[in-house]
C-alpha cells in the first residue's frame, strides 16, 4: 500500500507540463536549479526560491475504521523569465502567461479529462497561491512567479 501519492503526483505534473504545446520552448526543471541550464524561460517543479520545502503534506484518516487516508499536499513551483533588456513589463507579462498555461493544463477538457487528477494520481489538483518577484541582474530584467499546485489524494 502506498504511503503517499506525492512522488506519483510530482512525476505526473512534470509529464503534464512537458506535454503542454504552449510550453514546448520552456525548460521544465525537476527540482532546484543546477548548472548548465539554458533558455530564458523556465518552470521549476518542486522548488521555489527561499523555500526549502519541495512539497508540504498532511494526512488524516478518511473515516471511521482507519482503512483509508486523505492526503493533502502542495507542490512548490516557480516560473521565471529572463531577458537581455532592462524593461520589466514584458518579463512580468510573460511569466504570468507561463503560469496561465500551467493553470490551463490542470483544467479538465474533452481532450484531457484527467488533467485535474494528474492522470489519476490524485483526486484533484489546482493552482493556488503565488508571489511575483522582479529584479534587475547583470543579464537584464528577470521576473519570477512562485506558485503552488495543491492536491488531494486518497491512500
Amino acid at each position: 500500500m502506498a504511503t503517499s501519492r506525492v512522488p506519483a503526483a510530482v512525476d505526473a505534473l512534470l509529464a503534464v507540463l512537458g506535454a503542454a504545446p504552449a510550453l514546448a520552448e520552456v525548460l521544465i526543471v525537476d527540482g532546484p536549479p543546477h548548472n548548465n541550464l539554458t533558455g530564458a524561460e523556465r518552470i521549476y517543479v518542486g522548488w521555489q526560491p527561499s523555500d526549502s520545502a519541495a512539497v508540504s503534506l498532511t494526512q488524516d484518516f478518511n473515516g471511521a475504521g482507519a482503512r483509508t487516508r486523505d492526503e493533502d499536499f502542495v507542490i512548490s513551483c516557480y516560473a521565471e523569465v529572463w531577458s537581455g533588456i532592462t524593461d520589466m513589463q514584458p518579463q512580468r507579462a510573460r511569466v504570468f502567461e507561463l503560469v496561465g498555461v500551467v493553470e490551463d493544463a490542470l483544467r479538465a477538457t474533452n481532450a484531457a479529462p484527467e488533467a485535474p487528477t494528474l492522470g489519476g494520481t490524485v483526486l484533484w489538483s489546482h493552482l493556488t497561491a503565488g508571489d511575483l518577484m522582479q529584479d534587475q541582474t547583470t543579464d537584464g530584467a528577470r521576473a519570477g512567479l512562485s506558485f503552488q499546485v495543491a492536491c488531494r489524494a486518497r491512500i
